[in-house]
């Protein structure tokens, strides 16, 4: 087994996708080579989440798999957010693992390296006072035709059940000429899409002397000559402003398809969560989206079964998802985590009682779903194309609204990935659409 070999498996959101991009890129460039499975690897790293509970006990389960290794010679390391929130404790639960190293220190992988290839079995990364916490000098695009950036890091919010600001510290917001110039750069190198990732990303305030707010970012990147689409993720409704839908407007570059966490129906739980608007402001931003003329799709993120939450509050969040009619949604039950300040409410709800309504929840948007996919049978969609499924003969592309649509096409051959074509929609199912290329 070869010193310079690394695994790397990633859990979470997009931004830990990306954050495992720029860990590639830094280990490529030191000499390592990228292997298939960890136990071909020398180093064997883990990219975590800590949302959930469930998501960082996965983790913790992966390390125990590898145990037995640690004596053959393998190296284990923990990174992101479960690495800033457990910190050294780590090294006690796992005692085979060598490194813990958060977000905010990947630039400093390199010299973390050094320490780990000179035998030094405890390392850790976890300081979060750095502004150094964007993009590395080596960051590796896993997708040749999609490049995320990252604009802002940390957050400034207190949600009650949100371990966030614990594990990627305050809001660091990146200036606007450093990121309109990776932009550019992307987008000379064959890049056609860029998504701008933050934990709030329209908490975007530039520091330079330009002052950009978000919504003037979003509008300049969608100016760069080559760039076809622009997506961002992930919003908080508080700083959610009506001049970002009409940017969006605007430009049908801007993707016609917005994230906006609602989390809860009811503006009690709401002020519970410390989410920092009613039910009424949200849906007052939902008016200007769907007030657009670019038919913008919606999807959310929802929490049941809340410490207090009522079976009232639970039918005010029924009766919101029945309101809006989200194109698609991300939907949990609340999960105690470390640090927050919801581990010390009380009128805990029973597993078996968030388990309820969770699945209330998610049938009630299958059937939305499943209704609106309908609707859009007969349309024409313009595709970006992803890859192939061989085994029923489709391509598979995604709409400027973040749908899946699968498509039939006479061309077989590779050399459609990456293009742009216009599909007829000619079926729908509840997560993804089919159709026919090209459209007669």
């Amino acid at each position: 087994m070869s010193s310079k070999t690394f695994y790397i498996e990633t859990f979470g959101c997009q931004m830990n996708v990306h954050d495992s991009e720029k860990v590639v890129g830094t280990l490529i460039r030191q000499g390592y080579e990228p292997v298939a499975t960890p136990e071909q690897a020398h180093l064997v790293l883990y990219n975590t989440c800590s949302i959930r509970d469930k998501a960082e006990q996965k983790v913790f389960n992966r390390l125990q798999q590898f145990k037995r290794d640690a004596g053959r010679g393998k190296v284990f390391g923990v990174l992101g957010c479960v690495a800033q929130q457990e910190g050294e404790r780590i090294f006690e639960r796992a005692p085979h693992v060598s490194l813990v190293a958060g977000s905010a220190s990947y630039a400093q992988l390199p010299q973390l390296l050094v320490q780990i290839e000179a035998g030094n079995r405890r390392v850790t990364g976890l300081s979060l006072e750095t502004d150094e916490a964007f993009e590395t000098d080596f960051t590796r695009r896993d997708n040749p035709h999609r490049a995320y950036i990252t604009i802002i890091e940390g957050c400034d919010k207190s949600c009650a059940y949100c371990v966030v600001p614990f594990t990627r510290g305050p809001e660091r917001s990146r200036a606007s000429a450093s990121i309109m110039a990776e932009a550019r750069v992307l987008a000379e190198q064959g890049f056609t899409e860029i998504q701008l990732l933050g934990q709030n990303v329209n908490s975007y305030r530039d520091p330079s002397p330009a002052g950009w707010d978000f919504a003037t970012l979003l509008a300049r990147v969608g100016e760069v000559d080559g760039i076809r689409r622009v997506r961002f993720t992930t919003s908080h409704p508080r700083d959610f402003t009506k001049e970002i839908v009409d940017a969006i407007s605007a430009n049908p570059v801007l993707c016609n398809q917005v994230h906006l966490p609602v989390q809860s129906g009811s503006s009690r739980v709401l002020e519970c969560m410390d989410r920092l608007y009613t039910r009424d402001e949200y849906m007052r931003r939902i008016e200007w989206l769907k007030a657009s003329p670019r038919n913008i799709a919606l999807s959310t993120d929802i929490i049941v079964g809340f410490p207090g939450e009522t079976e009232a509050d639970f039918a005010q969040t029924l009766d919101l998802i029945d309101q809006v009619e989200y194109d698609s949604m991300f939907s949990f039950k609340y999960s105690p985590r470390p640090n927050t300040a919801a581990l010390t409410f009380e009128d805990a709800i029973p597993e078996d009682e968030k388990q309820r309504r969770l699945l209330i929840v998610q049938e009630r948007q299958r059937a939305i779903q499943i209704r609106r996919n309908a609707a859009r049978i007969g349309n024409v969609e313009e595709v970006l194309v992803e890859g192939r499924n061989h085994a029923l003969g489709q391509w598979i592309g995604r709409t400027s609204q973040n749908q899946t649509l699968n498509f039939t096409h006479p061309d077989t051959d590779a050399s459609l990935i990456g293009r742009y074509l216009p599909v007829l929609v000619t079926r729908a199912g509840p997560n993804s659409l089919a159709g026919e290329s090209p459209v007669m």
